[in-house]
């Protein structure tokens, strides 16, 4: 009985913090909501990075950027920011992690789909009308995904009568050893 309560109790400890860090890295936050652009850059005053939000203080860029359903997510050494509001550490860690990036001392810009794989990944510069057709190139289905809905608790009616509540469980039989 020991052996199993200890196995059970190291598999728990093990793989728990595996599934809960599959939800908590901001593209999986992300998926179904947007389309997140993120532009890795090794300094703030990268040719790169300067020219795409000058582009998007453009209004008519701007609103073309919110009507694809896009967020800017910019990784400047190591510190990371979503639409201009600074990351924790550990959340661009894992925005890092998650893109499985190889070491280079280039810009990147990457296109991040609704269903969460990439779309576009460009070393070097790229101008949003060139994001905005890869957005409009995208499939239908891409296109409307939706982030799945969450369990709801179904609520009996006014009218209604609510249900039993359940006969309680035997608790099970001690195991021998």
């Amino acid at each position: 009985m020991l052996i199993r309560s200890l196995t059970l109790a190291t598999l728990l400890a093990v793989a728990g913090p595996l599934f809960a860090a599959d939800n908590d890295t901001p593209l999986a936050q992300e998926r179904g909501k947007s389309r997140p652009l993120i532009v890795i850059a090794p300094s703030s005053i990268d040719p790169t990075l300067v020219n795409l939000k000058k582009s998007l203080d453009d209004p008519a860029t701007k609103k073309a950027f919110q009507d694809r359903s896009m967020v800017l997510y910019t990784v400047v050494q190591l510190m990371g920011q979503r639409d201009g509001k600074d990351l924790d550490a550990q959340t661009t860690m894992a925005l890092i992690r998650e893109l499985k990036l190889g070491v280079s001392g280039e810009t990147k810009v990457i296109l991040v789909g609704k269903d969460g794989e990439k779309k576009l990944e460009h070393l070097g510069p790229i101008d949003a009308k060139a994001l905005f057709e890869t957005v409009d190139q995208l499939p239908a289905a891409e296109k409307e995904a939706t982030p799945p809905a969450p369990a709801v608790a179904e609520t009996p009616a006014k009218g209604s009568k609510a249900a039993k509540p359940a006969k309680p469980v035997k608790p099970p039989q001690p195991l021998d050893d």
